[in-house]
């Protein structure tokens, strides 16, 4: 292929999104907006952290828990300890999965940029 371009460090790239027919389920974003939930304890903290509006973090993760078999973040309103979220242990399995994929992802761009250079 190398002799079809030119001598610019062209390459294969792209975006890994889990996803159904009708809509995303879990991407880099979602991801980061997961984490930064477990370590905030907090939507609306993670999504200052994130330089997202409260309301976009908060329809984020609803799409997250309508789609899966149990809930992946948990809010707790009130109470003696005062509110808080939660991200559930089936939340950090698929966190963990994506990022195999992802793993797989990032070896198949690099084997097909390196096909480019060949």
């Amino acid at each position: 292929m190398k002799h079809l371009l030119k001598e610019i460090p062209f390459r294969v790239s792209g975006s890994l999104w889990i996803e159904s027919d009708e809509q995303r389920f879990l991407g880099p974003g979602r991801v980061e907006l997961l984490e930064r939930i477990a370590e905030t304890g907090s939507i609306n903290q993670a999504a200052k952290q994130m330089g997202m509006s409260y309301k976009k973090a908060w329809e984020m993760v609803n799409s997250l828990n309508a789609q899966a078999q149990k809930p992946l973040v948990v809010t707790q309103t009130g109470g003696e300890k005062g509110g808080g979220t939660t991200v559930t242990e089936e939340a950090w399995v698929l966190i963990a999965a994506y990022r195999q994929i992802r793993e797989r992802f990032q070896r198949f761009l690099e084997e097909e940029s390196q096909f480019l250079r060949e």
